[in-house]
């Protein structure tokens, strides 16, 4: 990578948030998605060269994910994920010392950062939506293909190579660019039981919620400017979903990549660090 990256933990009253560090400037925070073993720099690591010559850049594991806390069914009952995540990560921003910030998020993290922009938007100056959950409701019907391979993955004999091979075809447009070394550590990252264990919680949880917070109801309240960057090949959360941020959102822009699924950050390395670098500058 070639970046230097300062990893801690920081304490809060619903447990230990990992958080990851590099670069130096004005603070932009990125939420990584939902995927089996994801965490911030897994999901980013690519795309820190660019970003920490202008930023200073901070990637928190969310809740149950990474090297944070794993949430407990009871946690999972009494709140959602996003509730959950939302609450963690700015206890661990506050204790930061952190109190405005660009935020990022993709997926799952663009629930939490909708969600954070929407309960505290005199926080948020800048925000970037990569394919967000919670924000969006497509044509077509639920859960997507991509989904469906995300709750396959533990289930029916659990994690495999050949599951993570077929979980990240979906999840982007052309899976030749991704030889084996990439699914295999993106296999072994998943296989820590205590993330295994919290992903069947999530899964139960989110099947008996039907679905992501509805975010989307109150999509009016987010004050920052947006920028929504999306796969029109996304199979995971569809660009059709779109419309309603777009006319909701009140200083909101889209940038729309062909050829791209899920994952703009990594499928459109360079043209994603100019745009975002651009956009919050």
């Amino acid at each position: 990578m070639g970046t230097p990256v300062k990893h801690h933990s920081v304490t809060t009253t619903l447990g230990e948030i990992a958080v990851a560090e590099t670069g130096e400037g004005p603070v932009l925070v990125m939420l990584h998605g939902g995927g089996p073993g994801a965490s911030g720099v897994a999901n980013y690591h690519q795309n820190l060269p660019a970003l920490a010559r202008r930023f200073r850049v901070v990637l928190p594991d969310q809740p149950g994910f990474g090297g944070s806390y794993r949430p407990t069914e009871e946690d999972l009952e009494k709140r959602s994920i996003t509730e959950i995540t939302v609450d963690a990560l700015f206890q661990a921003l506050d204790t930061l010392g952190i109190e405005r910030f660009h935020l990022l998020g993709n997926s799952l993290g663009g629930a939490a950062a909708i969600a954070m922009a929407q309960e505290r938007p005199d926080r948020v100056d800048r925000l970037v939506l990569m394919a967000p959950g919670g924000g969006w409701l497509p044509f077509g019907p639920t859960p997507t293909e991509g989904q469906k391979e995300m709750f396959r993955y533990y289930n029916g004999g659990g994690p495999s190579e050949k599951k993570m091979a077929a979980f990240i075809r979906t999840m982007v447009f052309d899976h030749r660019q991704f030889g084996e070394d990439v699914v295999r550590a993106r296999y072994e990252a998943s296989l820590d039981e205590s993330h295994i264990a919290f992903y069947h919680r999530y899964n139960a949880a989110f099947a008996k919620r039907g679905g992501m917070d509805p975010l989307w109801k109150d999509l009016h309240k987010i004050k920052a400017p947006t920028l929504l960057l999306w796969g029109r090949d996304d199979r995971t959360i569809t660009l059709d979903g779109a419309q309603l941020m777009l006319k909701q959102i009140r200083d909101v822009r889209l940038h729309v990549f062909g050829r791209c699924g899920h994952w703009v950050q990594v499928e459109r390395q360079r043209e994603f660090d100019e745009l975002v670098t651009g956009f919050l500058a």
